[in-house]
């Protein structure tokens, strides 16, 4: 099996994605439910053009023969800094045929194997039906500390309800993606989901024993309130472009939001990674560590464990090539200087 065959093999099953050559959101535009982005879809967009405004800088007299990839998250060593961002309601948002619950465990437990197999962590998703968290959650039990399920921004209560069983469950971690709070799939199950607060995010963090993430900071000053109250981790993320057109992109405000809280709370990003090089600049930019999102739903879908996989190897062997090219010998001591911004 290669990505070839995986792609061909997911066209054929996959109805709310286009599989393009270059996943670029121009042939998706307002496919919501499925994997495009809002409206007029600039958000989406904008997650790879910010990016591919900073160019790498080579410096192949550096010696680096084998780069090393590895990095620690709350405590535990992970062999790659990409994990699996979360997607739920598969048979809504893939709008693959087949049975939306057993659909939803397939795709769950093909990301959870192959996260788990290529020595990384997954996101487990979450949507208006139970069993789409209910369906990380299994693979969570089996796969103990290699899984974080993502609970949409319900009330207080309610997330504190499902963070106490991801905890139960083996989980490392759990988090919230609060900027879920007016995605259209919820309101389609009739969910009520809204905005999350300070004193929410406070009141989950003390919760629960293990650490809480917070999925949807976009600006300095709400990482600083998410350390403040307790969270553990961010992910700087405009949720693929999905809950609101016209926004930055997540290259446009990492490097500040790293600026404030860098060193005080781990830092994930996610939007527009499509190659192992975009993993590098992410982390130039100040990120501790990524989330792929839709090129891990068509690895899934096409490939099952054996495609999650494939495509993270396929990562990790693209990040040491940037790595040996431009003189970086350890992915958690990144200078910044090997980027420049083009625009």
């Amino acid at each position: 099996m290669d990505m070839k065959e995986i792609r061909e093999q997911t066209k054929k099953r996959m109805k709310g994605c286009r599989v393009c050559p270059e996943c670029n959101g121009k042939a998706c535009v307002g496919m919501i439910p499925g994997f495009g982005g809002l409206r007029t879809g600039r958000s989406f967009a904008r997650n790879l053009e910010s990016l591919q405004e900073y160019g790498l800088i080579m410096r192949s007299m550096s010696g680096v023969e084998e780069p090393s990839t590895a990095v620690e998250i709350f405590g535990k060593t992970l062999s790659l800094p990409i994990l699996i961002a979360p997607v739920g309601g598969i048979v809504l948002n893939a709008q693959v045929d087949g049975d939306p619950e057993e659909e939803e465990i397939k795709y769950d437990e093909a990301v959870t194997q192959g996260a788990m197999e290529a020595g990384t962590w997954a996101f487990t998703g979450d949507s208006g039906a139970p069993y789409m968290y209910s369906s990380g959650i299994a693979s969570c039990k089996k796969r103990p500390g290699c899984v974080v399920p993502t609970i949409k921004p319900r009330e207080d209560d309610k997330i504190i309800e499902k963070a106490v069983l991801a905890e139960q469950s083996g989980a490392p971690a759990v988090a919230c993606d609060i900027d879920a709070a007016t995605l259209i799939n919820m309101r389609i199950f009739g969910q009520p989901v809204g905005p999350k607060s300070a004193e929410s995010i406070a009141k989950v963090a003390a919760s629960i024993q293990i650490p809480f993430i917070v999925k949807g900071v976009m600006s300095a000053e709400e990482a600083l309130a998410c350390a403040e109250a307790g969270a553990k981790g961010i992910v700087v993320s405009n949720h693929g472009g999905r809950v609101l057109d016209g926004m930055v992109g997540t290259a446009d405000v990492l490097p500040e939001i790293a600026e404030a809280v860098k060193g005080r709370i781990t830092i994930f990003a996610d939007g527009g990674v499509r190659h192992g090089e975009d993993v590098l600049k992410l982390i130039a930019l100040g990120a501790d560590a990524v989330l792929v999102g839709r090129p891990a739903a068509v690895a899934a879908i096409g490939g099952g464990a054996e495609g999650v996989k494939l495509m993270l190897d396929t990562f990790k062997r693209e990040l040491c090539d940037a790595m040996m090219i431009t003189g970086v010998r350890d992915i958690r001591c990144v200078n910044p200087r090997i980027l420049k911004k083009l625009k």
